[in-house]
C-alpha cells in the first residue's frame, strides 16, 4: 500500500509496538479505515469536491474537535494542496470562531424536548467569506451543524449547499468525509489514551 496507514501515523503507532499488535487483531477494521481515507483524500475523481476543498474541510472539522496533532496533519495537507496555502489563515480564524461544546440543538416536540440545549449557531465571518468562497462558506457552516447540532439538520441546510454550487454527489462525499473525520479523531484519541496508560 503506497500511503502509510493514516490512523497509525496520526496515533504515532510504530510497527511491532503493543498498539500495532492491538490494531492487528482487527485487520478488517484497520483496512476499512485506510480504504475510507484513501477514497476520500486520494480519490480517482475529485471533480465534485476538489482536493483543496477536502483538505480545508478536514482542517476545519478536526480543528473543531480540538485534536491538535491531527489538526496539524490536515493543516499541512491544506498548505501543500494546490492553491491551499492562501486558505490556511482563513480556516484557522474560522476554527477559533466556531469552537464550542456540544452536541446541542432541539428535538421535535415530545418527551425528548427536555433535553433541548441552546448553543452557537455558527456562520462564517463576513471578512473571511471572500477568501473561502461560497462553496467553502456553505461547507463550513454545514460541517459545524453536523459536528455540534446534528439533530437540527434539515432539508433547508442541503439547499444551502446546492445554492452554493455543490452537486448531490459532492454533498454525499462531503457528508461521508465529515463522518469519517469524526470517527478518525475518536479512534486516534482512544489509541493515544491507551498508549499513555500503558507507558
Amino acid at each position: 500500500m503506497g500511503t502509510k496507514d493514516i490512523i497509525d501515523t496520526l496515533a504515532g503507532i510504530e510497527p511491532g509496538s503493543a498498539l500495532d499488535a492491538i490494531r492487528g487483531r482487527r485487520v478488517q477494521a484497520r483496512e476499512n479505515a485506510q480504504t475510507s481515507y484513501l477514497s476520500l483524500f486520494e480519490p480517482i475523481d475529485a471533480s465534485d469536491f476538489s482536493l483543496v476543498e477536502r483538505a480545508a474541510v478536514a482542517f476545519f472539522v478536526i480543528g473543531l474537535h480540538r485534536e491538535l496533532t491531527v489538526a496539524a496533519f490536515y493543516r499541512a495537507k491544506l498548505a501543500a494542496a494546490a492553491d491551499g496555502a492562501r486558505l490556511v489563515e482563513a480556516v484557522e480564524v474560522e476554527i477559533a470562531r466556531g469552537e464550542t461544546s456540544g452536541p446541542y440543538g432541539a428535538f421535535p416536540a415530545g418527551p425528548l424536548s427536555v433535553e433541548n440545549k441552546a448553543g452557537l449557531i455558527y456562520r462564517v465571518s463576513a471578512e473571511r467569506g471572500p477568501d473561502l468562497g461560497a462553496r467553502l462558506v456553505a461547507a463550513f457552516e454545514h460541517a459545524h451543524l453536523l459536528v455540534f447540532r446534528p439533530r437540527d439538520a434539515a432539508s433547508s441546510d442541503m439547499k444551502a449547499l446546492l445554492a452554493a454550487g455543490w452537486s448531490n454527489t459532492g454533498i454525499v462525499t462531503f457528508s461521508q468525509l465529515v463522518a469519517f473525520l469524526s470517527f478518525q479523531v475518536r479512534v486516534v484519541s482512544g489509541l493515544r489514551t491507551l498508549a499513555a496508560a500503558n507507558a
